[in-house]
């Protein structure tokens, strides 16, 4: 026992099951739970290891308080229902070794006598491997990880770090949800781990990147392990993106990824992400981290007012099919290809046209974003404005404001126009259903976007004067 911080505030059905089981046992307060409660942040996780007792003995201890699933005898695991429909995790101290390549070989072996010194080794990083008495609230951190916390370093705890490759993807996600630097030891060690990212099955990848895109503070830190590791190998489309050049007259931060990187750090301190749920959230966070993918085959060296610039041509739409590659890379679910794309190709819509945003332009603009939305959209124009400093961006932000506002007026902020002709007008007009049918509408429906008509009586009116 190291230190006193107080109990951490338990549910009070948890701490009745925790005063069973340590009339047999030791129990720990472990894992992810406690790192959020060191740092003052609410958790809803809840892992328990007891040691001094067997597999069988826990379970009768928890047995009264609802129903228990065994997730794995071998692993010493039981997860408890309580009468709210709350779960925790109680398990045993285990012994891990390495039998085979990938993240799944291992053999683990439960193990009641171990120490908690012992126990918590095999634990990814010191931050992780802190435990907590629930009576006293008495420490127990032999890897120093309370003070890496304090120091926001996130440092491997062991040599036995190595032999999962998926750690190094976890420290890529911790560092961005909770604004950590990796360790220079850690970097090295992962440095030498390149080579088994294949090991890695392409969903266990995700699962990462989802946590990263879902859950970050900033976002920044992740694409820093990424490179101090040498892991961003395995991301081609973010790796081409260093090196790339910009104009220095807009974009003083620096080259292509440290202004991606602005973006993302931006995006994370907006409202309006914070609010989102964590479906928008990671399409958002993919969005701006792929929206300037289509720079590095884009730029070269052009002449404007009088001298040789920087310049990206054609960038946003060179973009679109290396989001899709990305996603496809990292295991994203099919249905964010689309949204994605669509976000990327048009993130400089708001710099093009005139003064003012003409309600087709907005119509067909919303069109071009479907399934995502003037919204989101909005969203990633402003984290790219605030990309790139220590430019303001108060003009950009202004007109942004100003097609949100042309949106809302229309009730296109957040959906896309829908055709008002349809095929059964043309029925009821005496017309036969039939190849001649796409040509009629897809006019109607342009000319509904370019504003001939605005509803059915409209829409029927154009029909009868411009159909053939």
């Amino acid at each position: 026992m190291t230190q006193t911080d107080g109990s951490p505030p338990l549910p009070g059905e948890l701490l009745a099951m925790l005063e069973a089981v340590r009339r047999v046992g030791r129990p720990r307060l472990v894992g992810g739970g406690v790192r959020d409660w060191l740092l003052g942040l609410p958790s809803k996780d809840f892992d328990i290891e007891v040691a001094g007792v067997g597999f069988e003995g826990l379970r009768r201890e928890l047995a009264p308080f609802g129903a228990t699933d065994v997730i794995g005898r071998s692993f010493g695991v039981i997860k408890v229902r309580g009468a709210g429909g709350a779960e925790y995790d109680f398990s045993l101290p285990r012994r891990e070794s390495k039998t085979g390549s990938g993240h799944r070989g291992f053999a683990v072996e439960p193990d009641p006598t171990l120490s908690d010194a012992d126990a918590a080794a095999r634990r990814d990083f010191t931050v992780n491997s802190i435990a907590v008495d629930p009576f006293t609230g008495a420490l127990v951190d032999p890897f120093g990880g309370r003070a890496d916390l304090a120091a926001r370093v996130l440092r491997h705890t062991g040599p036995a770090f190595a032999d999962d490759p998926l750690r190094v993807l976890r420290a890529f996600q911790l560092a961005a949800r909770f604004d950590l630097s990796l360790a220079p030891e850690t970097a090295a060690l992962c440095r030498q781990m390149v080579g088994t990212y294949a090991e890695l099955p392409v969903e266990r990848v995700w699962g990462e990147w989802e946590k990263w895109a879902t859950k970050s503070v900033r976002p920044s830190r992740g694409i820093e392990v990424l490179e101090a590791t040498g892991w961003i190998i395995h991301f081609p489309e973010v790796a081409a993106l260093r090196g790339t050049q910009q104009e220095p007259e807009w974009h003083p931060e620096g080259d292509v990824l440290t202004h991606t990187c602005h973006c993302l750090d931006a995006l994370a301190g907006l409202p309006e992400w914070a609010a989102s749920p964590p479906a928008r959230r990671r399409m958002l966070s993919l969005a701006v981290l792929a929206h300037d993918f289509g720079k590095p085959a884009t730029t070269g060296r052009s002449e404007k007012r009088g001298s040789l610039r920087w310049v990206s041509p054609g960038h946003e739409s060179a973009g679109g099919p290396l989001s899709d590659s990305f996603l496809r890379r990292i295991g994203a679910p099919l249905d964010l290809d689309a949204p994605v794309r669509a976000l990327v190709v048009n993130h400089l819509a708001h710099h093009h046209g005139g003064a003012d945003f003409t309600d087709p332009q907005v119509r067909r603009l919303a069109r071009k974003l479907a399934p995502a939305t003037i919204d989101d959209l909005a969203v990633v124009m402003a984290s790219d404005a605030l990309g790139r400093p220590p430019l303001p961006a108060a003009d950009i932000l202004a007109r942004i404001g100003l097609l949100r506002g042309r949106a809302a007026s229309l009730e296109l902020e957040a959906m896309a126009p829908r055709p008002i002709i349809q095929g059964r007008h043309l029925v009821a007009l005496g017309r036969k259903p039939g190849p001649g049918f796409k040509p009629v509408l897809d006019a109607a429906f342009e000319a509904q976007l370019d504003g001939a008509f605005s509803d059915e009586a409209g829409g029927l009116a154009w029909l009868r004067d411009h159909a053939p």
